[in-house]
């Protein structure tokens, strides 16, 4: 069976050297502290809330976007190198336990990574090499995602069949 890291190099494209690349350098002091990343996140965030797409904006419907915004910020100055923010006032990343409640799929990884892709371009204190490597980040995350939500699914299908069985067999 394939990992989850397997799947999402499959699916993105993204081999999982490229996508963690972004370890090979401090991003966070390459880029000079945290504003890149609230300029990123609140750049994305607006682009995904003004979407003309209902069924994506939907799936951010019950989120305050000045919540999301900070969330994202947060977790990439943490990831790329920067404080863990993040982690201190939300806890463990946890991906794709946090994702769980939100249909990660195919079309809607491929629809927030064009929002990230637009975003990214748009923010010029981002120099192109970090942008190529944080958007192979992104890519691969955005699968490895689309990978535990799958995952999730099948597990509680499993345990819908199971539990089908024993009470239909006792």
């Amino acid at each position: 069976m394939q990992s989850l890291q397997q799947k999402a190099s499959e699916w993105s494209g993204v081999a999982a050297s490229d996508a963690f690349a972004i370890d090979d350098t401090n991003i966070f002091q390459a880029l000079g502290g945290i504003q890149p990343f609230i300029d990123l996140s609140t750049n994305f965030y607006n682009r995904v809330y003004d979407d003309e797409e209902e069924w994506f904006r939907s799936i951010f419907a019950n989120s305050k976007k000045e919540d999301a915004i900070q969330n994202q910020y947060e977790f990439f100055v943490q990831r790329m190198g920067g404080p863990d923010l993040y982690s201190q006032r939300k806890g463990h990343p946890a991906l794709i336990g946090r994702h769980a409640p939100f249909p990660v799929t195919h079309q809607a990884a491929e629809r927030w990574l064009y929002h990230m892709e637009q975003a990214l371009e748009s923010i010029p204190s981002i120099d192109p090499d970090s942008k190529v490597k944080m958007m192979n980040f992104f890519r691969h995350t955005a699968y490895f995602l689309v990978a535990g939500n799958e995952m999730i699914k099948q597990r509680q299908a499993v345990q819908r069949n199971q539990a089908t069985s024993d009470s239909t067999s006792s």
